[in-house]
């Protein structure tokens, strides 16, 4: 069956790095945009980043952009997230997806999640 396992999350105070990890098994990864998500406690779920199928055209959220990097190994099915330069208000569970190509190059790609993973909280202390 599908798994999507996430790793890499813990706590770390700010200005610190962690590495997120997701590896994908059960189904055709190379077959599917792959993104990240957070949700926060009493916040919706949030879109962060996006990757296509290839590796070679990313997307990042405006709260994310020029400190977190996406990017996946097909040889592997994995997928990572190199969080850098974290804030207090990062802290969140981090969910890794399987986005539908067809809806990967959407405005509305954010609803169009195949499989999601269980998660890996990440928790930042100013």
């Amino acid at each position: 069956q599908v798994q999507l396992v996430e790793s890499g999350g813990g706590s770390v105070q700010a200005g610190g790095s962690l590495r997120l990890s997701c590896a994908a098994s059960g189904y055709t990864y190379t077959a599917y945009c792959m993104a990240w998500f957070r949700q926060a406690p009493g916040k919706e779920r949030e879109g962060v980043a996006l990757i296509n199928s290839g590796g070679d055209s990313v997307y990042y959220a405006d709260s994310v952009k020029g400190r977190f990097t996406i990017s996946r190994d097909n040889a592997k099915n994995a997928l990572y997230l190199q969080m850098n330069s974290l804030k207090p208000e990062d802290t969140a569970m981090y969910y890794c997806a399987a986005v539908s190509t067809s809806g990967c190059y959407s405005k509305s790609w954010t609803r169009r999640v195949s499989y999601w993973g269980q998660g890996t909280q990440v928790t930042v202390s100013s």
